[in-house]
C-alpha cells in the first residue's frame, strides 16, 4: 500500500480516518460474514484503494463505492474502473446515506468505515425507511462493543438502541491495529448487523422511540423516570412504568429494548 501510495504521490489525510485495511485474511473473514450471494448489491463506504472491494466485485452482483477523497477516486479508476459492476462516486458517504430519498431495501453494506462517522452512517442506515438487510462493518472496537450490547451491559446506550430496534447483532470479531495501513491507535472490529425480520415498532411510532431513548440518556446516572418527566405526564409515566413493572428509580441503562419498545406504545398511547 505504501507502494501504491507513493507512485500516486498521495499523503494520507488524517481528518479522514485514513487506515486501510490490507490483510488478507481479515478481508476474507469479512466477506464471508456478508454472506454474499452473486445477485446482492453492496454498498462500500470509504473503499480507500480498493482491496475490500475487489474482493466484493468477485462475490457480489453489484458493487456500489463512495469514496469521499478525491484522489483515490482517481486512483480507483484506474484500477478498477473496467469492472462493469462497480459503480463509484465521489462523495461524502454520510450524507449519501442521509439523503431522503435513498431505498436501500435489498442492499447490504459490507464496509470498512471511517472512524470518524461510523456511528452516524449505521444509524441513518437502520432508521432509513427502506433499510438494507444486512450490515457488515468495521470499526473501532468500543462502538463495535455499543452495538452489540444488550440492556444493562456496561457498553449498553443510547447507539445500542437506535440500532437495534431494526438490527439484531450477529457476530463480531478484533481486528488488530496490524492489520491496517497506516496502523491506527485502537483496535477495530467487524460487526454482522441483521435487519429483523418483523418490525418491533411501527414506523409512525419510531419518532417517539427516539425521543425517549434520547431523553432516558441524556443524563445516564439519573433516574429515567425523573427524565423522562420533562416530556411526560407524571400520571401517564407512572401507570407505565406500573405495568411493566420496573422501578421508578431505574437507570436507563438497565432498561431493556423490549420495555423501551413497550414504553414508547403506551407513552404514544391517546
Amino acid at each position: 500500500m505504501r507502494s501504491v501510495l507513493d507512485e500516486s504521490g498521495i499523503q494520507l489525510t488524517k481528518s479522514l480516518g485514513q487506515n486501510f485495511l490490507h490483510d488478507g485474511n481479515q478481508l476474507r473473514r469479512i466477506v464471508a460474514a456478508a454472506e454474499l450471494q452473486p445477485t446482492d448489491r453492496v454498498l462500500e463506504i470509504g473503499p480507500g484503494l480498493g482491496p475490500l472491494t475487489e474482493q466484493l466485485l468477485e462475490h457480489a452482483g453489484e458493487v456500489f463505492a463512495v469514496e469521499k477523497d478525491l484522489r483515490l477516486v482517481t486512483l480507483l479508476e484506474k484500477r478498477l474502473g473496467a469492472q462493469p459492476k462497480l459503480r463509484l462516486l465521489h462523495g461524502d458517504g454520510l450524507e449519501i446515506v442521509r439523503a431522503n430519498a435513498s431505498d436501500w431495501a435489498g442492499w447490504k453494506l459490507v464496509a470498512n468505515l471511517p472512524y470518524s462517522v461510523a456511528s452516524p452512517i449505521l444509524v441513518e442506515l437502520a432508521s432509513n425507511v427502506h433499510p438494507p438487510e444486512r450490515m457488515t462493518a468495521t470499526l473501532q472496537i468500543e462502538v463495535a462493543r455499543r452495538l452489540m450490547a444488550k440492556g444493562g451491559a456496561d457498553d449498553y446506550g443510547l447507539l445500542s438502541l437506535l440500532v437495534q430496534l431494526r438490527f439484531e447483532p450477529k457476530g463480531m470479531f478484533k481486528i488488530p491495529s496490524g492489520c491496517f495501513f497506516p496502523p491506527p491507535d485502537v483496535d477495530s472490529a467487524c460487526i454482522t448487523l441483521v435487519r429483523r425480520e418483523r418490525e418491533l415498532l411501527p414506523e409512525s411510532l419510531r419518532p417517539t422511540f427516539v425521543r425517549i431513548v434520547k431523553r432516558a440518556f441524556s443524563q445516564r446516572r439519573k433516574m429515567m423516570v425523573k427524565l423522562l418527566k420533562q416530556d411526560w405526564a407524571v400520571e401517564q409515566l407512572e401507570a407505565a412504568i406500573s405495568e411493566l413493572q420496573i422501578s421508578p428509580l431505574i437507570r436507563a441503562e438497565a432498561v431493556t429494548l423490549e420495555q423501551f419498545v413497550r414504553l414508547t406504545e403506551m407513552l404514544a398511547a391517546p
